[in-house]
């Protein structure tokens, strides 16, 4: 199995790589535009999954999802995204991407995924899209609530990834999107707001 995975983010980017790497994947292949993924494909031939990240210089939207598509050859392309509503989600797959995979998966459920997408199936986090009826506080995912209840205790991002058998720079995404939602200035703000709010 051939896996491009295209996202700006140079932390992000090496991380998924080095998920993808480390099971048996036959070759994974990084760029961090979306000019340089197309030229990629165009120079080595289509993949088996293409990742590409929604926010990523030149995707214009789900304009680059088209552009991708059209370049891999029908074959199955993604969106990879650190915080895209379930509304931009929605659209994704409306247009044509395979799946939508929030960047704070687990690296176990990111193969599983990738399996499944380049296998032809669609694949969604059922967690993501239902997280707006979850009965969870506020904007945030169950899996962000978690990651606050442990920075609400004084836990360290290490500490937190082992306790939810997550990586630890997935917990720091978690972090960055759930401090943003919460508009904290930084941990000991988030946790301040948290206790005022009732959610941890």
């Amino acid at each position: 199995m051939r896996i491009l995975v295209a996202d700006d983010h140079d932390l992000v980017r090496e991380t998924i790589a080095a998920y993808l790497d480390a099971a048996d994947i036959d070759e994974v292949v990084t760029e961090a535009t979306l000019d340089d993924a197309v030229a990629r494909v165009e120079r080595s031939g289509a993949f088996d999954l293409v990742l590409l990240d929604y926010n990523m210089p030149g995707m214009n939207g789900l304009q680059g999802l088209d552009r991708m598509k059209a370049a891999n050859g029908g074959r199955p392309v993604a969106i990879l995204s650190g915080s895209a509503t379930r509304e931009v989600a929605d659209a994704a797959l409306r247009g044509g991407a395979q799946g939508f995979i929030p960047k704070t998966l687990s690296a176990r459920s990111l193969l599983t995924a990738a399996r499944f997408m380049a296998a032809g199936e669609v694949y969604v986090p059922v967690e993501f899209m239902q997280a707006d009826s979850a009965g969870a506080p506020g904007p945030l995912t169950r899996r962000e609530l978690d990651v606050l209840r442990g920075i609400c205790e004084g836990k360290a991002n290490k500490e937190i990834a082992r306790d939810l058998d997550l990586q630890e720079v997935t917990v720091k995404l978690h972090v960055k999107t759930l401090s943003r939602k919460l508009e904290a200035r930084n941990r000991t703000h988030a946790a301040m707001i948290a206790r005022d709010r009732g959610l941890a």
